[in-house]
């Protein structure tokens, strides 16, 4: 935005500049012109008596007083000889009907001014001719002194422009790192508005949006914490009836529904209670959290006689995700394959970079999802909440990513979670 506004103002400053120097420039041209005529014809008309009335050689004495270098002046006689420096009368022909000072311009550049001058034998012509130099004396030092005030004037704008676009901008610039602040989970930083109106405003409401966000995330875990004093009484209820039953499998069964909702509860206390959520500078390294978490869930894959294959890079892949977001996310998508296919069904984590993007996929053989509504929260065609996928996909879409889930034509099913690369 500073340069923009910058670049305006020499934009702007340069059509003044042109539309008052361009003009003015000519001006002196034409006055330096003009100056050099009327010197001119001042030595004509001081030379006219003489022409009128004088003898040859009186004509010849008054010529040469008045010429020089820039000034050559000659008579032409009524008998048509010439008194003084000759012309070229090709070049610089003479009216003899002239009966009126005339001033021409040659194709040179130069100028001749002719004046008739009345004799008793006749119409003589006085004929100055003035040279380059003197039609430009002064032309090229006057043109020098406007280009240097233009340049000076172009500067002082650029100046005083970009003055003014700093102040501007920088109260701008002071949001956008507040912002970057409150993005990164500084819940206390604050804009010191400044600026024009327009942008005053917008730093009070950004103060007003960070103290209301500061004031929701307390309330959230304040009900949290009050969800947790909620949830132990009719959970350890539940427990008590659960271990109350007499058949041992359907014992097993409650017991290990009871401590997976426990579990699930905790999570979500935990989740809910964390300062700083995910946020720019999250990074870690994803070939060594999965590595970990599927050497964790190896041993349960074994247990129930599963083939695992795990596919690698030699070394590290790091993305925008936090560890312990992303070994919840890794332990969602295990944990499915775990509790949703039978027994003896293989599966697979292979690891990837597709560009800056790192891919993680989780295959396994089993029957594959037949509704694609399982990436909705709270939906599953499994039996199950479906909270394991959603996990997964607000990892994924945190680090600027997604999640793809696939039924390939030959069986079983793909999760895929593209995670970005780490902030710079």
């Amino acid at each position: 935005m500073r340069r923009r506004l910058v670049l305006l103002a020499a934009a702007t400053t340069s059509v003044v500049l042109l539309a008052f120097t361009l003009p003015l420039a000519v001006l002196i041209d034409r006055a330096a012109t003009n100056a050099a005529i009327a010197t001119a014809t001042d030595r004509s008309q001081s030379i006219v008596p003489t022409v009128a009335v004088g003898t040859a050689a009186e004509i010849s004495r008054a010529v040469s007083a008045v010429a020089d270098r820039d000034f050559v002046v000659r008579v032409r006689m009524p008998s048509g000889s010439v008194v003084g420096r000759p012309f070229d009368t090709a070049r610089h022909p003479v009216d003899p009907r002239l009966r009126a000072t005339e001033v021409r311009s040659l194709p040179d550049g130069r100028v001749i001014l002719d004046q008739p001058v009345l004799r008793t034998d006749g119409t003589a012509v006085i004929s100055t001719l003035m040279s380059e130099r003197v039609l430009d004396a002064g032309v090229w030092h006057a043109w020098s002194v406007l280009a240097m005030l233009a340049v000076t004037l172009f500067a002082l704008s650029l100046v005083v422009a970009d003055r003014l676009a700093r102040s501007m901008t920088r109260p701008v610039t002071e949001l956008a790192a507040t912002a970057e602040r409150l993005g990164r989970g500084d819940l206390d930083a604050r804009a010191e508005p400044g600026g024009p109106d327009e942008v005053r405003e917008v730093g009070l409401a950004l103060n007003r949006l960070a103290a209301r966000i500061g004031e929701l995330l307390a309330h959230e875990r304040e009900s949290v914490a009050d969800l947790s004093h909620r949830l132990r009484t009719p959970i350890t209820a539940l427990r008590l009836e659960a271990e109350s039953v007499r058949d041992d499998e359907a014992r097993g069964r409650l017991t290990s529904a009871v401590d997976e909702l426990t579990r699930g509860v905790d999570d979500v206390i935990r989740e809910a209670r964390r300062t700083i959520r995910e946020g720019v500078e999250a990074r870690c390294d994803a070939t060594s959290v999965v590595s970990e978490r599927v050497a964790f869930w190896q041993v349960l894959a074994e247990d129930q006689h599963r083939r695992l294959s795990l596919v690698l890079p030699d070394r590290p892949s790091w993305v925008r995700v936090s560890r312990p977001d992303l070994e919840a996310a890794m332990d969602a998508l295990l944990g499915n394959v775990l509790s949703h296919t039978e027994e003896g069904i293989g599966f697979g984590v292979e690891l990837r970079r597709d560009g800056t993007a790192v891919l993680v996929s989780v295959r396994d053989d089993g029957p594959g999802f037949a509704d694609p509504s399982l990436l909705e929260r709270g939906r599953s065609g499994a039996g199950s909440t479906g909270l394991g996928l959603d996990i997964a996909r607000r990892t994924a879409l945190a680090s600027g990513g997604a999640l793809q889930v696939e039924s390939p034509a030959g069986g079983g099913a793909v999760v895929t979670m593209r995670l970005g690369p780490p902030a710079e």
